[in-house]
């Protein structure tokens, strides 16, 4: 500890203080070792007591009467969603002299007794209660009493109009968030004396436009929330840069006849309705709104964004958009980082208007539209795009001049896009052929595919992809022998492989033992974990003969293999038959009386 106090001020050994506070978190035994130096631990910087004991709970290390050895140095504490935390707990962080920070949020067992020793903190600006549903207007008494806190947050919690009133002591507060209770417009009124605030969370409320009227008095307000409540419109608020009005009639959002422009940069509207859109856009100063998300709006008239250029986020998703208005999203493109189409009306032509009028689009969603591969040469023209999202759609890896005319293959167009991370496929009707191309994409760390008609080749065919970190294979024929013969990208952490119902556990332990780097995601995974009755080695002998491990794990037989092409032929069964194949091969007593097709049979 020592060692970790003495180089905490030197910012050129960042990795020596981690490795002190590792040590000291790694068991209880080096907790014992240490916990009685306290005057080490007076000293311990702040920083450094904060990342030790936040280390401790992660490790579930930390136990009530340990963190008093932290009363003199710990600035904050974080310890949201710890189901452990109760009254004995905030009992010694009471008496902590210098704490900052308090996040309690998702703490069950706190209630409205358990924070009485807060009362009366000389330090404390930040408190978290957030979803802590014992707190009432009973611990609000306590909590008024800490004159200096600046931020409080108290969603979703029990309190009720009287708890809420009782907050307006707390004169400093320049963050209040009050989401998810059912306040009333009496009790905003209150609320106006806090002339400090700057940012308000009232959504879910009771609050109306009347008491959306008193808003005006919060002078310095930059972020306001009042999705789910009753608020239609809203008074001038000058200096407004965030506003979240989802889920409301949305008429006007700076008041009656009032010509203030309202600087916003990020306005949240999702699954709102509007009473006149262009007027309520007409009041944004255009230069400075950058943030714009109207998912789920039932609008297909997007006019009113002709004057926004500096938009930088789009999100469109679950609209009525269709093609035709695109051409509206085109003109204001020379900004636009992120685009959502997703569950829209459009089809490949939209790509098609949006072909260069979009040069710094980073992400662009087209899920569960009408899309198909015709789109993609218009995708190509994208040059900065990173993320793509095409799942649910027609896309099938190629296209024909004529109906019965040689196939030419699509995704190769996408090579071009040379900084393509991700790129999502998922449930496309891709089948093994058009795999090859999308190994080749210098780029991409993350690719999602699931299709009925992937197969052993597609996935081998993945081994070439260098950059590959994430890889989701999922809904697909993989056999057993497949995926053993697979060799992953050197850079491979997750290898998903849900829903391929065709393996086996014994296939997905022995691929995990001979890759143990990588995270291998399949339904037979929580079957294969240690805690369960019986071990691996009870699934390997269950899924397959003895004879048949010595071959499967002899380098000699795999090497043997390595060249084969797996021309799969298992399309041709249906679903139930191959259920059944499959529990025919898990059982060794009928193993050995079961004629299994030729494709389907392991290595000999």
């Amino acid at each position: 500890m020592a060692a970790a106090s003495a180089s905490a001020g030197n910012a050129g050994e960042p990795r020596l203080v981690d490795r002190c506070i590792d040590a000291a978190a790694r068991c209880r035994a080096s907790v014992e070792a240490w916990r009685r130096q306290r005057r080490s631990l007076e000293r311990l910087p702040g920083q450094v007591a904060d990342a030790l004991l936040s280390r401790l709970a992660a490790r579930r290390l930390l136990f009530p009467s340990l963190l008093e050895v932290f009363q003199h140095s710990v600035q904050e504490v974080d310890f949201s969603g710890n189901i452990a935390v109760d009254a004995e707990w905030l009992a010694y962080l009471g008496s902590f002299r210098y704490l900052g920070i308090l996040k309690l949020a998702d703490c069950k067992k706190v209630d409205h007794a358990a924070i009485w020793p807060l009362s009366g903190m000389s330090m404390l600006k930040e408190l978290d209660l957030s979803r802590c549903s014992r707190i009432t207007d009973a611990g609000i008494k306590h909590i008024v009493s800490i004159d200096s806190l600046e931020k409080l947050h108290l969603s979703e919690t029990g309190l009720t109009d009287n708890g809420v009133m009782l907050i307006s002591a707390l004169k400093g507060l320049n963050l209040l968030d009050l989401g998810g209770i059912h306040m009333t417009d009496k009790a905003l009124r209150s609320l106006q004396v806090l002339t400090q605030l700057e940012h308000l969370d009232i959504w879910g409320s009771e609050i109306t436009d009347e008491g959306a009227s008193v808003l005006k008095a919060f002078t310095r307000l930059r972020f306001l929330n009042v999705s789910w409540t009753h608020v239609t419109r809203l008074p001038p608020l000058p200096n407004m840069k965030y506003l979240n009005m989802s889920n409301c009639t949305i008429y006007s959002i700076r008041g009656g006849d009032s010509e203030v422009h309202i600087p916003l940069q990020k306005f949240t509207a999702s699954a709102a309705s509007f009473g006149d859109i262009d007027e309520v856009f007409s009041s944004i100063v255009a230069s400075s709104f950058s943030f714009l998300d109207m998912s789920g709006c039932s609008l297909s008239n997007l006019y009113g964004l002709q004057k926004m250029k500096s938009l930088e986020h789009l999100d469109l998703s679950l609209s009525r958009v269709t093609d035709d208005a695109i051409e509206y999203v085109a003109n204001i493109g020379m900004k636009l980082r992120y685009l959502s189409l997703k569950n829209t009306g459009i089809t490949s032509q939209a790509p098609c208007i949006l072909a260069g009028t979009v040069p710094n689009l980073a992400s662009l969603s087209l899920a569960y539209t009408k899309v198909d591969d015709s789109a993609l040469v218009y995708i190509s023209m994208m040059p900065s795009l990173r993320v793509i999202d095409l799942s649910h759609t027609s896309i099938k890896g190629f296209t024909r001049a004529e109906a019965n005319s040689e196939k030419v293959l699509s995704l190769p167009l996408l090579e071009h896009l040379i900084y393509l991370e991700s790129l999502n496929l998922e449930d496309t009707p891709l089948s093994d052929e058009v795999i090859p191309s999308i190994a080749s994409f210098r780029a991409l760390k993350y690719l999602y595919l699931k299709s009925d008609f992937l197969s052993d080749p597609a996935l081998h065919a993945l081994s070439s992809a260098s950059n590959l970190i994430h890889l989701g294979f999922c809904g697909s024929i993989l056999s057993n022998s497949g995926l053993l013969q697979f060799v992953p990208p050197a850079q491979l952490h997750v290898l998903d492989l849900s829903g391929c119902w065709v393996l086996t556990g014994y296939a997905i332990s022995s691929f995990r033992s001979h890759h143990p780097v990588i995270e291998v995601r399949h339904e037979l995974i929580q079957e294969l974990q240690p805690s369960h009755i019986g071990t691996s080695q009870v699934h390997k002998s269950r899924h397959l003969p003895r004879a048949k491990t010595k071959v499967v794990n002899s380098s000699a037989d795999s090497s043997r293999h390595s060249g084969i092409f797996f021309v799969d032929q298992r399309i041709k069964y249906s679903r139930e038959k191959m259920l059944e194949i499959q529990d025919l091969t898990q059982s060794n007593s009928v193993l050995h009386d079961v004629q299994l097709p030729p494709e389907l049979r392991r290595m000999e």
